[in-house]
């Protein structure tokens, strides 16, 4: 028989949540998981690979910014670029 995700509690704050999440990082395995077998996990808008040059020390900012917050360096400059769009779109 499949193993069903993890129950994920109800959490009384933010911090609560980040506790029971960083005590508990089989969850989203496990929760993806069964996402996928599911054919629930879907990329909800397409990709596409681009080359850009960057000066080194903004890539080094990055690297070091992604890192506290623990992800992939590439990851986090699509995060602030994504977040930059949105802000813009709203402004114009």
């Amino acid at each position: 028989m499949p193993k069903k995700p993890a129950l994920i509690p109800r959490f009384n704050s933010e911090a609560d949540e980040a506790e029971w999440w960083d005590a508990h990082p089989e969850a989203a395995v496990d929760i993806m998981k069964h996402a996928v077998k599911s054919g629930k996990a879907r990329r909800a808008v397409p990709l596409k690979a681009v080359t850009m040059r960057l000066p080194v020390p903004d890539i080094e900012a990055a690297q070091e910014l992604a890192a506290r917050k623990r992800l992939p360096y590439q990851t986090y400059i699509k995060m602030l670029l994504h977040e930059a769009l949105e802000k813009a779109r709203r402004s114009a």
